[in-house]
């Protein structure tokens, strides 16, 4: 019982530092993976580099494919280009496979103390403790891989005749190849790590408890079983993520197909360049530990070569696969972007939600572009579909404040660095201006609704001023949606400051225009009224605006 709970607690300490370690890396080289992903171009080459890169980055493949099924899910990737990302997320996972053979190679025991007190003493310091939390996670991977590989030896399977006839029972043929196939599908899909079950593998193929034949095929069913989390993340999402999440499905699988039917001389092969016997009934465990991680390598590196020149057909056949359901239709309430829950990596999350912001910040300027359609309408059954519709916006608005804050809200509750950490208090800021803007939307078209039933009409001089006030506030909406979609370092306030100011100078034009007419008796009182509530509103929109924009560019 205490070798089991030694060897169940190695495994979770091994988890526990590959997510230490991936977080740290997250929050040193977060913006920058940010600008790469969204530098992603619709090069298969360029697609299947950033898709390895991230996955080194981060260590974890699984993240990559969840936020690639975001992307798609958001319209910002196509799926050709998300299938690229994928192949490349396969190689790069394969670096886990080698930081784990790595630790079977020699007795890691003697750096993990000093790594554990550099770190320490790094995270104290402050400076540098983001490079302290990163060796702090690497010291737990390689404490937790010392343990295991000292578990392995400890248990000794090699040597009890009830281990050795039970796993002899198991002639090396297909069957048991398929079986143990089948076997690593279903355990890394239920724990959701197969760097948990690469370690595992190693750790039965060290203590002879299983061939190489058998690990390698347990690493093939790992490879089918870590497509489960981006197809569960998928499940919420609209039909191109859907299909992404299969794209990455069907590529493990085609890999797993063409190995089992060269798989005896391709182990052969494999065990050659390590210069392994796979036929001995001794074994060195370094070698054995090499030989899984270099068949990881050719497997996902041979598979993505084959298949990269042939994401066409596999588009094709992913969408013969999923078809199209009816609740993929436009869903006006739904968010597209992070719908499908917070990802594992919270530093990337942060890209999602800025992602769903700029999405925002277009729907609040479609809305106000339906205010001024509904000022110059003169049918009346048109007057009335806009009402509704700017109506519904301005519901939708408060729903995606509430739903991009709470995304936010859960992001900020993970370990971030100091700088996504002020990021999201800025993000939470633009969110709940662009509310406003919503909500002054919906001012206006209740001031034109009674306008319009008062029967109050403006004389062209003033629809003229009027129409002036909406263009410029709709030049302000525009230039903070550029704001909002590029690098801050590229913008300045000034252009924002410029448009506000116009939009107060015709305020105040019209405003003592008013005041002169309502004095003069030009108008009713009841049209200067509406006059003063339209012009106010349409300011107001502009400083919600300008907030917006001064969040976004982290100022106060």
């Amino acid at each position: 019982m205490l070798i089991v709970l030694k060897l169940l607690g190695s495994i979770a300490l091994l988890i526990y530092g590959m997510k230490v370690m991936s977080e740290a890396l997250q929050k040193m080289a977060g913006p920058q993976l940010r600008h790469l992903l969204g530098a992603m171009t619709t090069n298969r080459l360029s697609g299947v580099a950033t898709g390895a890169l991230v996955t080194v980055a981060v260590q974890s493949s699984a993240a990559t494919t969840v936020m690639t099924v975001s992307f798609v899910n958001a319209a910002l990737l196509t799926l050709a280009q998300a299938i690229s990302v994928i192949m490349g997320a396969n190689i790069g996972t394969t670096m886990s496979a080698w930081i784990m053979s790595a630790g079977f190679s020699f007795n890691i025991a003697n750096m993990v103390w000093p790594v554990f007190l550099i770190g320490i003493i790094l995270i104290q310091t402050g400076k540098y403790r983001y490079v302290g939390d990163f060796l702090f996670g690497l010291s737990f991977l390689l404490f937790a891989l010392g343990m295991l590989k000292a578990t392995g030896v400890e248990m000794d399977l090699a040597s009890k005749p009830a281990v050795v006839a039970f796993f002899s029972s198991f002639k090396t043929n297909y069957g048991t190849i398929l079986l143990f196939l089948l076997i690593g599908t279903i355990l890394t899909a239920i724990v959701q790590s197969s760097a948990a079950l690469m370690a595992i593998t190693m750790v039965l193929c060290a203590t002879g408890a299983i061939t190489i034949f058998q690990g390698i095929a347990l690493v093939m069913g790992e490879n089918i079983g870590t497509t489960v989390t981006a197809n569960l993340a998928a499940l919420s999402a609209n039909t191109q993520a859907r299909r992404t999440a299969m794209a990455h499905l069907l590529f493990n699988v085609f890999g797993v197909i063409w190995v089992l039917i060269l798989f005896f001389p391709f182990v052969r092969m494999v065990c050659a360049v390590v210069g392994l016997d796979p036929t001995a009934t001794e074994q060195d465990p370094t070698k054995l530990s090499f030989a899984l991680a270099t068949f990881h390598t050719f497997f996902n590196v041979i598979n993505t070569l084959v298949l990269i020149w042939f994401i066409p057909q596999i588009e094709k056949l992913v969408c013969f696969i999923i078809k199209p359901r009816k609740a993929d239709e436009d869903d006006e309430v739904s968010l597209k972007f992070i719908r499908g829950g917070i990802m594992k990596t919270p530093e990337l999350s942060v890209l999602q939600a800025q992602k769903e912001i700029v999405a925002f910040g277009e729907r609040m300027q479609r809305l106000f572009g339906l205010v001024t359609d509904l000022y110059s309408t003169q049918d009346e059954k048109e007057f009335d579909k806009l009402f509704e519709r700017i109506k519904k916006g301005e519901d939708i608005s408060d729903r995606m404040e509430n739903e991009i804050g709470k995304y936010l809200g859960d992001i900020g509750k993970a370990h971030l660095s100091d700088e996504t950490k002020q990021t999201i208090l800025l993000m939470m800021r633009e969110i709940g201006e662009m509310e406003s803007i919503g909500d002054s939307c919906f001012n206006l078209a209740r001031i034109m609704r009674r306008k319009r039933s008062h029967k109050v009409w403006f004389k062209d001089s003033l629809n003229d001023s009027i129409l002036k006030m909406y263009a410029t506030v709709d030049e302000a909406l525009s230039q903070m949606n550029r704001v909002l979609g590029g690098h801050r370092a590229d913008f300045s306030v000034e252009t924002s400051f410029e448009i506000e100011h116009r939009i107060n100078a015709l305020r105040d034009s019209l405003k003592d225009q008013n005041i002169s007419n309502l004095d003069d008796k030009v108008y009713s009182y009841e049209l200067g009224t509406v006059l003063s509530d339209l012009i106010a509103e349409c300011e107001k929109t502009g400083d919600y605006v300008m907030n917006v924009v001064e969040a976004r560019l982290g100022l106060s």
